[in-house]
């Protein structure tokens, strides 16, 4: 994501924008280590590194953005009452300290994000950015067709309707079905309350996507770093 240099200086607390503008004409600004006087220089935010007088401005704690293949039997929770293993404790080796945007219970593996950016992890999270995520399920019994329209009009569970989710029907087994479910909240438990509500307990679950964010052939307990075009992605589709 690049924005204008001195809207960048500006929100960083060099200076207002016209003082930021006077600087970079009077040749005091470097990006990356190249001097810039070119008011309509655009930057990436996230990685540009920027000197005034020689001075580092941006933030000297680099941005990290991982992709993990969570495990059943760890927690997304930074710290744990019961002692129990921690997403971090698999990305430990990284040397910086990240926090996961948002969560996946104890008992479900899968797709899980982790970053020590906010901003990111705010657009991600926020409810009105309706980000979509796609789990396979495996649950008890045979899902018929008819779930697929319930599931597309919303469920009551607990106190509350849940929004339009998409349940498709992959396979069926001989004492239960593999579909996949896509929505766009993330309610505690909410995928298995779901489907508790029409009669068919999950008996396991992963996460597969957010948005067009896959795990592709990722093993389970495996991470790794995002690339550009993944973390711009992730921005765009939590609305700039």
């Amino acid at each position: 994501m690049e924005e204008r240099l001195q809207k960048v200086m500006a929100e960083l607390g060099v200076a207002s924008r016209r003082k930021c503008e006077e600087l970079i004409l009077q040749g005091r600004v470097k990006v990356n280590g190249q001097t810039v006087t070119e008011l309509g220089t655009k930057v990436d935010k996230q990685n540009a590194v920027i000197h005034v007088d020689d001075i580092q401005i941006t933030n000297k704690t680099d941005k990290v953005y991982i992709l993990l293949n969570k495990p059943i039997g760890y927690i997304t929770s930074v710290q744990d009452q019961f002692d129990r293993p921690t997403v971090l404790d698999l990305v430990s080796e990284i040397g910086v300290r990240v926090y996961p945007v948002g969560r996946l219970d104890y008992d479900t593996e899968g797709l899980l994000i982790l970053t020590n950016d906010g901003d990111l992890t705010y657009k991600i999270t926020h409810p009105r950015h309706n980000v979509t995520k796609t789990y396979t399920a495996r649950v008890s019994g045979h899902v018929s067709e008819d779930a697929i329209e319930i599931f597309k009009k919303g469920i009551f569970i607990e106190d509350y309707k849940t929004a339009p989710a998409k349940l498709e029907i992959i396979k069926y087994l001989d004492n239960g079905t593999i579909v996949n479910i896509t929505i766009h909240e993330g309610k505690n438990r909410q995928v298995r309350k779901m489907c508790d509500a029409i009669g068919h307990k999950v008996v396991a679950l992963k996460r597969m996507s957010i948005g067009s964010l896959m795990l592709n052939d990722l093993k389970t307990g495996q991470w790794r770093y995002l690339n550009n075009d993944e973390i711009e992605y992730l921005y765009s589709i939590g609305g700039q």
